[in-house]
């Protein structure tokens, strides 16, 4: 059941993933939850700046309400955007679930020092990433209270 009024505008989600696959799996996981979402996609933390900062061709890009974040990628990886995101004070208000396959505990306390708001490991089966999918989702946009964005 999702709590969100009937009317009410879609929630806006950048997700940070260079893996294809799990992009499909990610949109996938929207689609069979029932949430309205409008999932943009960048393939690292640079094209993630850009978006953010909308800058080049992420100049009418919304705000996201929500940054689902992989951590390893080529280019600048997702430890070093949530550092810089972190840092940036025009950007560090914004929800970060970090959604990857990496189980390291000095990873999991460094992203936590890093100020995610939440850590996921990614499951390797597709039935349990979609379920994981489906209850972040509900969690976030019918439990959390998210700040107005104004673009």
């Amino acid at each position: 059941m999702n709590g969100l009024p009937i009317d009410a505008k879609p929630i806006e989600i950048l997700l940070v993933e260079d893996n294809e696959n799990d992009v499909i799996l990610t949109q996938e996981g929207f689609k069979l939850a029932k949430l309205k979402v409008n999932l943009h996609h960048v393939t690292n933390g640079q094209e993630c700046l850009a978006f953010l900062r909308k800058q080049g061709r992420y100049v009418d890009a919304p705000t996201p309400d929500l940054i689902l974040l992989d951590l390893n990628m080529p280019v600048m990886d997702g430890r070093e955007l949530l550092e810089q995101i972190g840092a940036d004070e025009t950007l560090n208000h914004l929800p970060i679930v970090v959604l990857t396959a990496s189980v390291e505990e000095r990873d999991i306390l460094k992203m936590y020092k890093l100020r995610c708001s939440s850590y996921i490991v990614k499951p390797v089966d597709f039935a349990q990433f979609v379920r994981v999918i489906q209850e972040m989702g509900n969690y976030w946009f019918t439990v959390v209270v998210l700040p107005q964005q104004t673009n």
